[in-house]
């Protein structure tokens, strides 16, 4: 969709309404072939890591990273076809993207400010488009962008949200996302938007998934309250002594399924029983092990007889982001080693705007070990 290198903030070899009927394809297809998963640790030495996937097994993502600098001028998006609010960023900006340069899947500015978007179909509905508040209007696709360009704290997207100072408004039909939103402090927030209303919840769990909505997922891992970390005791039945078979019987009965609410208790239990690690880059890796139980193979979610992409997985890639210190981690689903985006090296004040594919090839490189 868009090339290698520099580009403007305009839509590149389309106009709004191709660029919505293409999104509205990518999130209908999305809807029962999203799994995104969240999590989030903390260092020892207090760094703050926040780390998920992104899942599509319709084809290929297109995805990549852009790079947003100060002063630039943006606008968003509206269902119509037209623009809504037009902004200037205040804060340089790195951020992941699928679809669209403009579309931040997850991403992170230079307060340290982390915002990303997960799937929330059939439970969230946002307020209906107003074409008379155009000038507060911000597509959900969108809402990364503004709040990152916008935003370094928490207090400061809720103030703007419940407070009628911005609204949030869908690009095409049902598709509905919900946000993680986090700061350096370790501080965590989901959003989720239901009936027009938006709703901030703390999390307390570090983890976040897709629908239903956050409190029910809260609510649902009372349900596994009898699971935990290692390994069972042998139990006395009579005169026979029943013996765990292997390690990790503490967790038997996690689900191992790919749904929302499955992913949801497993992501919990394995973050909850991860050793804390002592500094920011060996939690970031901890994040990339952790996450590995978490990739869709293709044909896992697929109906029979279905046909299969021509892709390698339906986790197209995963990243970890480092709020301490400012860095995005990311591999693909065609490369698996780990690539860096360290912001503290990016001038936001000189820099130009622009979009660069995740992956320059599409091909998994192999080191070859030499033997002598």
């Amino acid at each position: 969709m868009f090339g290698n290198g520099k580009c403007s903030n305009k839509i590149i070899g389309m106009n709004t309404k191709v660029l919505l009927l293409g999104l509205a394809t990518v999130c209908t297809a999305a809807v029962p072939a999203g799994a995104c998963t969240g999590i989030a640790l903390t260092a020892k030495d207090g760094s703050y890591i926040q780390a998920r996937t992104i899942e599509w097994a319709k084809g290929y993502l297109e995805s990549g990273y852009s790079i947003i600098p100060r002063g630039e001028k943006l606008f968003s998006y509206t269902p119509d076809g037209g623009r809504g609010m037009h902004f200037t960023a205040k804060y340089g900006v790195v951020g992941l993207t699928v679809a669209d340069k403009n579309f931040i899947a997850e991403g992170i500015n230079e307060a340290g400010l982390s915002c990303g978007l997960f799937f929330f179909p059939e439970y969230g509905s946002y307020k209906a488009f107003d074409p008379a508040r155009r000038d507060v209007s911000v597509a959900d696709m969108q809402f990364n962008q503004f709040v990152l360009t916008q935003y370094s704290t928490i207090d400061e997207v809720k103030d703007a949200l419940l407070n009628g100072k911005v609204d949030v408004v869908g690009l095409v039909g049902d598709a509905v996302v919900h946000w993680r939103i986090g700061e350096p402090s370790g501080r965590q927030v989901v959003l989720e938007i239901v009936d027009g209303v938006p709703h901030f919840y703390e999390n307390p769990v570090g983890v976040i998934t897709n629908a239903p909505g956050f409190e029910w997922h809260l609510t649902n891992l009372s349900n596994y309250v009898n699971l935990y970390g290692g390994t069972a005791a042998p139990q006395k039945m009579g005169e026979f002594t029943v013996n765990p078979i292997g390690s990790g019987s503490g967790l038997r009965g996690v689900p191992g399924d790919a749904t929302p609410p499955s992913r949801f208790i497993r992501a919990a239990f394995i973050r909850n029983t991860a050793p804390q690690l002592a500094d920011a880059y060996a939690t970031v890796t901890q994040t990339f092990h952790l996450l590995n139980f978490f990739d869709v193979p293709l044909g896992f979610e697929t109906n029979v007889g279905a046909e299969f992409p021509d892709i390698p997985s339906a986790t197209q890639w995963t990243s970890s982001i480092d709020l301490t210190h400012r860095k995005v981690y990311y591999h693909t689903a065609y490369n698996i080693n780990i690539r860096c985006i360290d912001l503290s090296e990016i001038d936001f004040g000189k820099v130009a705007y622009q979009w660069h594919p995740l992956d320059a090839s599409q091909v998994q490189p192999v080191e070859k070990v030499e033997v002598r």
